[in-house]
């Protein structure tokens, strides 16, 4: 699926219920990471939805900007990347700047 604003395709699938738009930025460089999970984030408007990243690392300045409306795991895969699994916290108005996708932290 293509994702307005998103420089890698996203991939759509229900699993429990949930629905699942996962991405790979693995391959990409700073700020690409950043624009593309803000980009998925904004899918997540709904307790069954969730956003999946994986990255090469975490994406330490990406968790600040979303803190007040996503919680989020994460799993270290034997390949060293990470993926992240985000879920909104509330379905009240989002405090979430969208517009923020510069690379920090």
């Amino acid at each position: 699926m293509t994702v307005k604003g998103a420089t890698v395709p996203f991939a759509t699938y229900e699993a429990d219920g949930l629905t699942y738009y996962e991405f790979d930025s693995t391959q990409r460089e700073c700020p690409e990471p950043m624009m593309n999970a803000m980009c998925g984030l904004k899918l997540v408007d709904s307790a069954s939805k969730r956003l999946v990243m994986t990255n090469m690392q975490e994406p330490a300045g990406l968790y600040p900007r979303i803190a007040e409306d996503f919680e989020w795991s994460v799993e270290t895969l034997e390949s060293g990347d990470v993926r992240i699994v985000f879920k909104l916290k509330s379905t009240e108005a989002s405090q979430t700047d969208f517009t923020q996708i510069g690379c920090s932290g």
